[in-house]
């Protein structure tokens, strides 16, 4: 009690800064975004643009050169090689970000500031229902100003910047941004592009869409583990295979000896998507429509043990979405800026069998709704303040419903202050949630949990950091958060195949609840920078799924009849840590004839536990990456090693995940100079087809990473 009352006080001193002579505002966060040459340094997903360097807890932007090298089909596989972030990796169409070790609700995911409105935090093998093809630039935040977005983000939250709300009108009355690739790990064939035109001098149109295609994926191996592929043997289930001189002397065949392909791994998107923004001297109003579309396949996880079942599943994914954002410039006084932004969508999926069927369907109504006072900068101090409403209606159809059709309706207020005395910088964020979740089953539907539930939740952050000098500041940020279980957690009863477990809910579930201290170091300089973040978080009544007697589960589902095909895992609260260290650095070495010669290195480590129960189960291990790079005006060069280290510290129903060493490098070309937006890109990702799993992936024992691939990446604007 006595942390939160310090909390909420230094909140409380920032919030009552007296107001000096007024200044000039900071850049709007939307006039920073709305350049595709910003630079790299620049956050613009808090409410005013600031610093990197000065943002209180560990952050990444990807944008530009980078973007394009790193681009790949998925956003978590896109962020995979920045700093504390990991990916799910449930297949090449399925990976959300893995932050700090947290996933699904606790690592929120954003398309400018509004939630994706999808079913990607139910489950790991549902996509998240953003194509990186459009994307300008992607941030990843932490501290503080996550409680502008929700207080269930205390891994952090990924925003994606598009332009499908155009933000700037066209200097020359028209823009053009385009994208083609093609991936050969997959015979991936991508196109993307986004297009603004000027009609009279404030209205703007606009109109993108994006196709991929890919084929079944190319791995650099078997497809199952060594262990898997020895088990499947031992227990009769394929019968061995002729040997062959010089192949692996547990090449089975059947399943255990898929290699080289990935099965069921091919997948099918395209987008559209139009806006219109009309923008004056005073402010600007914008709404957008976009279709989404995907035909994937799940890899398969295969039987190697008598009575697993086994299956090829394909979802077949649809979203209509339509956005809305505004922003009136009140100019002087306290208030500088409000600002409104809504987003809707109608999301469903189904889950197809082998022959095409509809086994399970999907269906997720949301809308999400926020509106944003900016404060003018007075002296140093700023702020914003708001309120945010978001409604879900999630229903869950067929053979593998094993959650009842829920709503969740959530009211929030928040508020973000920040201090800067030069040297001296604070910053402090509040947030108040009342969230209202309710199973919505008939009284004679024995299958689930019914019930409604009611919680609010107070949460906070305080941080100050102090320049040591111009090059080198410190800083310090202390956090509490309090979420709200999820209906999924509060309600689940029934059979899950993507994850070939039988979840189990409890709707008697209190609020998770998480203190968090984080200290940070950032220097700066000329031809040098290093960035490095420590963190630690206490959680009590931390929700997991603990893996536990069949009886449990079989003892839930008898009253409707059912029976209990996979292993029985229960939704427990119990205490947990969470702790790690995160770290990046870039210097340049030389400067040889037009050319500058630049080193970079990052690692990351996560520890996590749950009190009494063990290690928290799929935690990324330690992993280490640095690279040196050739910068040119027409031709940039790059080559890095990426080396993963063992994940040994597993929860008992886990296997371990061995570590790889992985080489890539890539080649950009300007043809038409540093000032041309065009640019060719070649990347070579895995250069020597090593066997790779992340120890976070629910089918790494069964679906490795791609193999090499040899991606060619065009992007042009004009």
């Amino acid at each position: 009690m006595p942390l939160k009352i310090a909390l909420l006080a230094g909140a409380s001193l920032l919030i009552a800064q007296p107001a000096m002579a007024q200044q000039a505002p900071a850049a709007p966060a939307d006039e920073a975004a709305s350049s595709t040459d910003q630079s790299h340094d620049v956050i613009v997903t808090a409410p005013f643009a600031q610093s990197e360097k000065d943002v209180l807890s560990g952050t990444s932007v990807v944008n530009g050169a980078e973007l394009t090298r790193d681009l790949q089909p998925t956003i978590g596989e896109t962020l995979a090689k920045q700093p504390g972030v990991s990916a799910s990796s449930f297949g090449p169409s399925a990976s959300r970000p893995i932050l700090r070790g947290l996933q699904g609700i606790r690592a929120q995911v954003l398309t400018d500031g509004i939630g994706s409105i999808d079913v990607s935090n139910t489950s790991v093998d549902h996509a998240v229902v953003i194509d990186p093809l459009l994307a300008e630039r992607i941030e990843v935040l932490r501290g503080p100003s996550v409680l502008l977005f929700g207080s269930s983000v205390i891994g952090g939250l990924v925003n994606v910047i598009d332009t499908r709300i155009p933000r700037s009108v066209p200097a020359k009355g028209y823009r053009l941004d385009a994208t083609a690739t093609y991936g050969s790990a997959a015979n991936e064939r991508s196109l993307g592009a986004a297009g603004d035109v000027a009609v009279g001098e404030h209205l703007v149109l606009h109109a993108d869409g994006s196709y991929s295609k890919s084929d079944d994926l190319h791995i650099g191996g078997y497809a199952l583990t060594p262990e898997r592929r020895a088990q499947a043997i031992a227990t009769s289930l394929l019968p061995p295979a002729p040997p062959v001189p010089g192949e692996d002397p547990i090449d089975y065949a059947g399943n255990a000896a898929i290699k080289d392909t990935l099965p069921n791994s091919a997948a099918k998107t395209w987008t559209a998507g139009a806006g219109a923004t009309l923008i004056t001297d005073t402010g600007n109003l914008g709404i957008s429509y976009s279709h989404y579309a995907s035909l994937y396949g799940v890899p398969i996880r295969y039987a190697t043990l008598p009575g697993e079942g086994q299956e090829a599943p394909r979802l077949d994914i649809v979203q209509n979405r339509y956005d809305l954002r505004g922003e009136v410039n009140v100019g002087g006084g306290f208030l500088d800026r409000i600002r409104i932004r809504a987003g809707h969508a109608d999301y469903r999926h189904f889950e197809l069998d082998q022959g095409g069927a509809i086994g399970t369907a999907f269906y997720n109504n949301g809308t999400e709704a926020r509106l944003e006072l900016v404060q003018a900068n007075q002296g140093g101090w700023q702020g914003a303040s708001g309120v945010q409403f978001f409604n879900r209606v999630f229903d869950v159809v067929g053979d593998e419903a094993f959650l009842p059709k829920s709503e969740t309706n959530q009211t929030s207020l928040f508020t973000l202050q920040q201090l800067d005395r030069g040297a001296f910088k604070a910053e402090a964020g509040l947030r108040y949630e009342m969230s209202d979740v309710a199973a919505r089953t008939p009284t004679d539907d024995l299958r689930f949990f019914g019930g409604e539930r009611h919680f609010e939740a107070l949460s906070g952050s305080i941080g100050a950091s102090y320049g040591l000098s111009d090059a080198i500041r410190v800083g310090l940020n202390l956090s509490h958060t309090e979420r709200a279980p999820s209906a999924d957690e509060l309600f689940a009863n029934g059979a899950h195949a993507g994850t070939q477990a039988y979840e189990l809910g409890n709707p008697d579930f209190r609020l998770e609840k998480s203190w968090g201290l984080e200290a940070t170091f950032h220097a700066h300089g000329q031809g040098y920078s290093f960035d490095a973040s420590a963190y630690y978080n206490r959680f009590s009544n931390y929700i997991a799924e603990i893996q536990v007697a069949q009886a449990v589960c079989e003892a839930a589902a008898a009253p409707s009849g059912r029976t209990v095909d996979f292993p029985c895992f229960q939704s427990q609260q119990a205490d947990a840590t969470y702790y790690g260290a995160e770290a990046e650095a870039s210097v340049v070495l030389a400067r040889i004839g037009g050319y500058k010669i630049n080193a970079d290195a990052l690692g990351d480590y996560v520890h996590a536990s749950i009190v009494d129960q063990g290690p928290v189960p799929r935690i990324p291990p330690m992993r280490v990456l640095g690279g040196v790079e050739a910068q040119g005006d027409m031709l940039n060069g790059r080559i890095e090693v990426e080396h993963v280290f063992d994940q040994d510290r597993i929860a008992a129903y886990d296997t371990p995940t061995a570590g790889y060493t992985m080489v890539n490098a890539s080649v950009g070309i300007s043809p038409f100079g540093a000032a041309s937006k065009t640019t060719l890109t070649i990347t070579a990702n895995n250069i020597f087809d090593v066997d790779a799993r992340r120890a976070t992936s629910f089918l790494k024992d069964f679906a490795p990473l791609a193999g090499r691939d040899i991606r060619a990446t065009l992007r042009f604007t004009i």
